[in-house]
């Protein structure tokens, strides 16, 4: 590996990739030459409300937005865009991701198991048709096989009620089996048997009306032009290794196939090969980067990545944004350990319920446990805390918080922040003065 990258540029890289870079910046051809510095001052200043233009940008820049149902804050899908554009209208969002996309529409969006379930452009439902079939024949989860072997009877009930119906969600279908019960969160019978076809491919995704998901069967929602195309395994797996490749900016093998988590490493490694055959992937080494044994670990650079001198950027982040999916990278990249401790008993917790790492210009100093209190309608700081070694900076970090969380607090729909009277951590007093003073 001829070429290199300090930590500094991979963090300011990685940043670029997803949407957090200054102006200056310089291309990968001239990332030897650059040094690293820190963006003083304040934030760069966020445009107005997000246009629907915009939104689609920042999504085709991402490639995907991960769902998930915890709502202490906000739904996670809302987060990296609000990181990354500040405030805009959600309901825009809601109309692009929740409206039901239709054979002769183009430019909607489908929920995939694209990393986990996520947003994805409803054009790129088949490069995940391998996937679908890994499921279908229970390469995947064994366990939904032998469970549909075993309730075969309700699987082809609900394919036919869907063909003949169209797109429903699960509480307007009536079934026996549609009680809630069992492990599996609570779910029906036929729940789980929605969500076996869904993963299958065999329903897909039509819209969600109050957040629950309503299924169709693919030609109720997808063109033919998307319905009919064809493509092979290894030709998916190029396809999502170029695009994890691009968003992340720089990243392993490992990192490049979780963006979205291709479990097969031979073909991952082949797929970059490729990449790297054709120039679109650069080989690097990047300080620090090492595998346990020691060696340098081995890492490829995006050929039309930036490598920004600095980076301007003050944003609170969703523990399911790209930045910190894969945990393992964002402690060999931002040095940050990191656990999210929804399902750790209250008594054990360390950070809080549901925290998210703060990022200020190119690295993450710290988290925060925030939670939307409609009744008192204020968004409510329980945990806040600065990474180990920077609590020297808490004043600092503290004045580059409070604005964002203001705005996140009027995005919401709330009054004003406030600052539990139970909250710990190691940012809690310089918070709760910036916070004073903005107020």
């Amino acid at each position: 590996m001829a070429e290199g990258l300090s930590a500094a540029q991979a963090r300011r890289v990685a940043l670029a990739a997803q949407g957090f870079s200054s102006a200056r910046s310089s291309r990968a051809q001239g990332f030897s030459s650059a040094r690293s510095s820190r963006a003083q001052g304040s934030t760069v200043e966020r445009p107005g409300a997000a246009s629907e233009r915009r939104l689609r940008t920042a999504i085709g820049r991402l490639g995907l937005l991960q769902i998930d149902s915890v709502n202490v804050f906000e739904r996670s899908h809302y987060l990296p865009l609000f990181a990354r554009l500040g405030a805009y209208d959600r309901a825009v969002l809601d109309r692009l991701l929740f409206t039901p996309t239709h054979p002769s529409s183009t430019g909607g969006f489908l929920e995939l198991w694209a990393h986990e379930a996520a947003f994805v452009p409803a054009e790129d439902w088949p490069l995940f048709r391998f996937r679908h079939d890994s499921f279908r024949e229970g390469k995947r989860a064994w366990w939904e096989q032998s469970w549909r072997d075993e309730h075969a009877s309700i699987v082809d009930w609900l394919l036919d009620e869907v063909r003949q119906s169209g797109p429903l969600a699960a509480s307007e279908i009536e079934h026996d089996a549609n009680v809630r019960r069992g492990p599996w969160w609570g779910w029906s019978d036929v729940k789980i048997a929605l969500e076996i076809l869904f993963r299958s491919g065999e329903l897909v995704s039509a819209g969600r009306r109050r957040f629950e998901r309503r299924y169709a069967l693919p030609e109720h929602v997808l063109p033919t032009a998307v319905l009919d195309r064809v493509v092979g395994v290894e030709e998916s797996h190029l396809e999502l290794m170029r695009r994890g490749l691009r968003a992340h900016g720089v990243g392993t093998v490992k990192d490049v196939a979780d963006y979205y988590r291709l479990r097969d490493s031979r073909l991952a490694a082949a797929a970059m090969q490729a990449l790297v055959d054709s120039g679109e992937a650069v080989p690097v080494a990047v300080e620090g980067w090492q595998t346990r044994a020691g060696r340098p670990e081995k890492a490829y650079l995006w050929h039309e990545a930036t490598v920004p001198r600095t980076v301007s950027a003050t944003a609170i982040l969703s523990p399911f944004d790209p930045v910190v999916w894969e945990r393992s990278r964002l402690e060999r990249v931002f040095g940050m350990n990191y656990r999210i401790e929804i399902y750790t008993p209250a008594p054990k917790r360390v950070y809080g319920y549901y925290t998210l790492p703060i990022l200020v210009d190119s690295e993450i100093v710290g988290r925060i446990d925030l939670k939307s209190d409609r009744q008192r309608g204020v968004l409510r700081v329980q945990t806040a805390w600065v990474e180990s070694g920077r609590e020297a900076e808490t004043g600092a970090i503290a004045e580059r918080l409070a604005p964002v969380l203001a705005e996140a607090a009027a995005w919401q729909g709330l009054e004003g922040v406030e600052i539990s009277e139970t909250a710990r951590g190691t940012l809690v007093a310089a918070l709760t003065a910036a916070v004073r003073w903005r107020a």
